[in-house]
């Protein structure tokens, strides 16, 4: 994997905990989706508040008893996979954000086996 390093892009997506899609969190379905299409990887980041192009604010306050929280997946890729990716993310994604930037991957390797 070491022909990995060199520049990528970085895809972040913004979308709400309780986005679905076939009838399961929306957020685990899109990193289902890139797994089948092989991509390096991807994170799932949960904020504790935030608002989007809706503007209902999204917040871990108690008193606003939301649980909708903003949700991020994160994965860097070549620009080449991630296009190919994008119609599909088009098609599942109601509400949310897409961004892509440029990134240089210094290092990319596994971590030392599990021992159990």
């Amino acid at each position: 994997m070491h022909g990995f390093k060199g520049e990528r892009t970085l895809m972040r997506i913004h979308i709400g905990e309780r986005d679905r899609h076939g009838g399961r969190p929306l957020y685990q379905a899109i990193v289902e989706l890139l797994r089948q299409r092989q991509f390096a990887g991807a994170t799932v980041f949960r904020g504790i508040a935030g608002f989007g192009a809706s503007a209902k604010v999204r917040s871990d306050r108690i008193e606003v008893l939301s649980l909708d929280l903003p949700i991020v997946v994160e994965c860097v890729e070549t620009e080449a996979r991630i296009a190919t990716v994008l119609p599909e993310l088009d098609n599942m994604i109601g509400g949310g954000l897409i961004t892509l930037e440029r990134t240089q991957v210094i290092m990319y390797r596994p971590g030392p086996a599990d021992h159990h």
